[in-house]
């Protein structure tokens, strides 16, 4: 009797064993639940002509205490992180780019190299925004970054684009509107203060050859911490960094009826007819400042392809694009051909009469000394004409399939033209 007792309990237990067995079996041979893979993303960084500068739609940007700053009026101090002029029409938001899902824009108007690894506070006019390399810690933590758009070098410990700009406008305008006699009156440039001469831009005026070089130096090092920084956090490892560089806004020589006015060319003393049309149609400078500021920008594309070259080679597993655009924008530059500045790509140089909000389109009715108060606006407020000599919302479409051509091929350097009739080649 026990030993029946005992054989039944013993089958009993190892029919329980088998039954509980075969219940875990399933549990045990499951796989751990996967967490959503991040969105393949891609990333802006760099200067003005990657955020946006002249296309308008500007977003909110965060501070360095995290805080959104939307615009916060044309008085405000420059220095506000809504002045990065962050465009939802910027190349980075329009361009076709297949399998990326989200898109982020880091770039901030006026930024320099020093900006990528340091807050661009710590250095004078700078914006209250974090270094870009520390927001893109950010963005990596919620993107899987598969691109990153850099333009950089066009602003530097050694010039600014915005100051050059500025110089040669400002000649332009003093020299039409004054007389070698009228002393009394001193045009300043409109963001350095500096006293202005009268006489065309040269190249030494734009940058000599030992400041381009050691702007390259500079820009350089930048780029190799973007790179080290990418390498760290980019969840899968696999990236492609584009470095754009530049297209000018000016053409190398104006329409006709841009050249003179009343008789007057920008060779002899006051020639005021002449400012007011240039500056209506957007483009106020010397015939003779033309050339040099094509030089400048043919210095600033051998800046970008060398930076380029030089990380490509410390790097040959890298996926690095030298994206040349200084022929994007040929055929429809400001002056380029009548009818601007409504046919260009770019944005035509405006100031204001005071923080208004609204741009002086025509200096037609303003005498030397209104002149002298509507630029000196530009120098105590630069948000008022920041946008100026910027590609426009159309020019960012152009850079936009400039970008995508750069995205969609595996070259180390890719060309992008604009052809007579408005295409725009990729090669």
């Amino acid at each position: 009797m026990l030993g029946r007792l005992a054989r039944a309990s013993s089958a009993l237990a190892g029919a329980l064993l088998l039954t509980t067995a075969a219940l875990a079996a399933p549990l045990a041979l499951a796989p751990p639940a996967q967490a959503d893979p991040l969105p393949p993303t891609a990333v802006a960084m760099g200067d003005s002509f990657i955020s946006g500068e002249g296309a308008g739609a500007y977003t909110a940007v965060t501070d360095q205490s995290g805080v959104q700053q939307g615009f916060p009026g044309w008085a405000a101090d420059n220095s506000n992180p809504y002045f990065c002029h962050r465009s939802a029409n910027a190349s980075i938001q329009v361009a076709s780019l297949p399998g990326i899902v989200q898109r982020v824009n880091l770039a901030c108007s006026g930024a320099q190299p020093a900006d990528m690894a340091n807050a661009s506070s710590a250095r004078p006019a700078g914006r209250t925004v974090a270094a870009q390399v520390e927001q893109l810690r950010q963005v990596a933590q919620t993107g899987d970054i598969d691109l990153v758009l850099l333009g950089l070098g066009s602003n530097n410990s050694q010039f600014t684009f915005g100051g050059v700009a500025a110089e040669c406008a400002g000649r332009f305008v003093a020299d039409g509107y004054t007389g070698w006699w009228e002393v009394w009156i001193h045009f300043a440039n409109w963001v350095t203060g500096a006293e202005l001469n009268e006489r065309a831009c040269n190249d030494a005026d734009f940058a000599t050859a030992a400041q381009v070089s050691a702007a390259q130096a500079e820009t350089t090092a930048a780029v190799r911490q973007v790179l080290d920084v990418l390498d760290e956090v980019d969840a899968d490892g696999d990236h492609r960094v584009v470095l754009q560089d530049y297209t000018n806004p000016l053409p190398q020589a104006y329409a006709e009826q841009y050249r003179t006015e009343d008789g007057r060319s920008d060779t002899r003393d006051k020639y005021r007819g002449l400012v007011d049309e240039r500056y209506a149609a957007g483009c106020p400078a010397d015939i003779d400042s033309l050339a040099p500021a094509h030089r400048f920008s043919q210095n600033l594309g051998r800046l970008v392809s060398g930076v380029a070259s030089t990380l490509q080679a410390e790097r040959p597993g890298a996926k690095i694009t030298y994206l040349d655009v200084q022929r994007a924008f040929d055929g429809a530059r400001l002056c380029e051909s009548p009818g601007s500045p409504g046919n260009a790509l770019a944005t035509p140089l405006r100031v204001m009469d005071g923080p208004s909000g609204v741009h002086v389109t025509s200096f037609g009715p303003y005498d030397k000394f209104d002149i002298k108060r509507v630029t000196d606006t530009c120098s105590d407020y630069y948000q008022t004409c920041q946008e100026s000599w910027h590609p426009n919302a159309a020019g960012h479409q152009v850079l936009g399939r400039c970008l995508a051509g750069a995205w969609s091929g595996a070259a180390a350097r890719v060309t992008c033209v604009r052809t007579p009739a408005g295409d725009v080649l990729v090669q």
